[in-house]
């Protein structure tokens, strides 16, 4: 635990490596505040989230020297205290001396009014920022003061000359660096925005305090992650991103292509992707007329909807079969694309981790998994981020209780490492953030059989569900929020789903209607984790590929490892993404992605 004393002048104060710079978390992190290192000399890096500008009192005007007197003739006289006198003798070029007096008077009355800059400066490094005062000598109030701008200051760290929140501050003597900022271009200048309209801009977004502190929480969750897997004797490997593999849950893939039709569009994208674009835009205008944005920022949005509109008609010109022609023959023929077959961005990288399972053991990766399904859905996302394992000579049960100590771990290690931004969150966001996360860490998850959701499910009488409940079909999204928040308001765990909604290659059970699979559901957020056990049995595989029309020769691979050495192994996805929505207490899961991508719209 760190000291409250004062340190001593010559305790060391441990600089960012690499930069040669004290990183605020350093100065803070200590009970006393960063009370213990005043007196020392460091530099601080960071930007400024507000500022203020205090004048100086004038110094007095020096006492006049003693001067030989001489007379003063009455001319002089009448120059000095006649105005009319005053301007007739400059005409006819008289009273040079008193010129010179009255250029020097003004050139001394433009002189700006010395005064001294408080900078509230953030790093990144933690929620707190730190004082930086700054003469005006050293810098132009004009040039550090607003919000946004970069500053590189050297100085002594002392105790606050201004009351406040903090109690020290940087007196600097030196400016390193200066990144000035056009604060009417740049969007953070004006007052606070709310997080959908900062998805704008999310180049600039992560300098708000409560994105970062979601960003440092993501970053932690995400190192914990890899801790527990390391821990536990998993070995990180990598699958490919681009696969030839299909899952029939995911009906809608992002084709990988090199080649381009003749009309200049991409193969596989819509009018109606773009169309969908418009509305988004459309609404984002609106959005930014209804909170009164700067102006800079409404025209760049219009302008840009103008382009997208102006885009479709091209594009519907162009779709038009020339006369003559057919759209066969203005078609590309995809032998010319770069790889041999259709390949597409990967949906889940469990099958090729299965491999690796079978040769090393535990296995984990981590990695972006797409899926082209158009939702508007605020816990879902077009990329997505996620950890998945695979469990050599293990089942069904052995998967969901790694899946859980997985959990509690993951939630204890972020409330011991990011106290701070779980605090400010709890604050800003969602008073029960904390609960919710100490309630991971020891609590038990309610588990039960597909079967038992759906029976439970079908007795509830104090609510209408917009889809019925059926056997045999995918739950629902609101079928699923209703378990976890209205009737057990914990984890849930839904086990033994039917064979027709879960993969190919999952484990049947002994009743050939269900397969071993999982899902595990948190409060708020829906499911987190999708586990299952493989299906080891050769001959019940192939069955299933063949039920299901795939491609047999696609996964000759997938079976080679059932010829050769089969084994028994279960696994699951954790999506990250969701699991940060949970321990930040935010509502829709683009705020918890750095550049999160929606349809018909990229952030960068």
């Amino acid at each position: 635990m760190a000291s409250s004393e004062p340190a001593p002048v010559d305790t060391p104060v441990t600089l960012s490596k690499y930069t040669n710079r004290v990183t605020l978390k350093t100065v803070f992190e200590r009970n006393d505040g960063g009370m213990g290192f005043a007196g020392r000399r460091i530099v601080i890096g960071g930007w400024v989230k507000s500022s203020r500008e205090i004048r100086k009192d004038p110094a007095p005007a020096p006492a006049p020297e003693a001067v030989e007197t001489k007379d003063v003739s009455c001319v002089e006289v009448l120059q000095s205290r006649i105005p009319l006198i005053r301007s007739i003798m400059k005409v006819f070029g008289g009273g040079g001396e008193y010129r010179i007096r009255e250029k020097l008077d003004s050139a001394v009355q433009k002189l700006p009014q010395p005064s001294v800059s408080f900078l509230q400066l953030s790093d990144g490094s933690c929620v707190q920022s730190l004082q930086v005062v700054v003469d005006s000598e050293l810098a132009r109030p004009c040039q550090v003061m607003p919000t946004g701008t970069c500053i590189l200051a050297e100085g002594i760290l002392q105790q606050v000359s201004l009351k406040g929140k903090h109690v020290i501050e940087l007196k600097a003597d030196k400016v390193l660096h200066l990144g000035t900022v056009d604060q009417n271009k740049y969007p953070l200048s004006r007052k606070r925005l709310p997080l959908e309209l900062l998805r704008d801009c999310c180049h600039f977004r992560t300098r708000t305090t409560t994105v970062a502190s979601v960003m440092r929480i993501r970053n932690a969750l995400t190192q914990a992650t890899h801790s527990f897997f390391q821990d536990n004797e998993f070995l990180f490997v990598q699958v490919p991103v681009i696969t030839s593999t299909v899952f029939e849950e995911c009906s809608k893939r992002f084709l990988v292509t090199t080649v381009v039709p003749k009309d200049g569009s991409a193969d596989g994208i819509s009018l109606e992707a773009i169309k969908a674009s418009i509305k988004e835009k459309s609404k984002q205008i609106e959005e930014l007329r209804r909170t009164e944005s700067n102006k800079e920022a409404v025209v760049a949005a219009v302008q840009d909807l103008k382009k997208t509109t102006e885009l479709v008609s091209k594009l519907e010109a162009k779709g038009k079969p020339k006369s003559g022609t057919s759209l066969e023959e203005d078609r590309i023929d995809l032998c010319q694309d770069f790889f041999s077959s259709q390949m597409y961005l990967t949906a889940s990288g469990r099958l090729h981790l299965e491999s690796q399972a079978c040769a090393l053991g535990n296995v984990y990766t981590y990695g972006p998994r797409f899926r082209a399904e158009k939702s508007e859905s605020k816990k879902s996302l077009i990329e997505m981020w996620m950890f998945e394992t695979e469990i050599a000579f293990s089942a069904l049960e052995d998967a969901m209780e790694c899946a859980e100590d997985l959990l509690k771990f993951v939630c204890k290690y972020v409330l011991e490492k990011s106290a701070e931004d779980v605090n400010f969150l709890s604050k800003r966001v969602d008073k029960t953030i904390v609960e919710n996360l100490q309630f991971m860490t020891s609590g038990s998850l309610e588990k039960i059989s597909y079967t038992e959701a759906v029976e439970i499910l079908k007795q509830v009488t104090e609510k209408k569900f917009e889809s019925n409940i059926e056997w045999g079909v995918p739950l629902s999204d609101e079928h699923t929020s209703y378990l976890v928040d209205e009737i057990y308001k914990r984890p849930v765990i839904i086990y033994n789903h039917p064979k027709e909604v879960k993969p190919f290659y999952v484990r049947l059970n002994d009743d050939a209607k269900t397969v071993a699979a999982f899902d595990l559901l948190l409060p708020k957020v829906g499911t987190l984790v999708r586990g299952s056990q493989s299906e080891e049995r050769l001959n019940i595989l192939s069955s299933r590929i063949e039920e299901l029309g795939l491609s047999k020769q696609e996964y000759e691979w997938y079976l080679d490892l059932r010829r050769h050495g089969a084994v028994k192994n279960s696994g699951f996805s954790l999506m990250l993404d969701s699991l940060v929505l949970f321990a930040t207490g935010l509502s829709d899961i683009r705020d918890v992605v750095p550049f999160p991508i929606s349809p018909g719209k990229a952030s960068a």
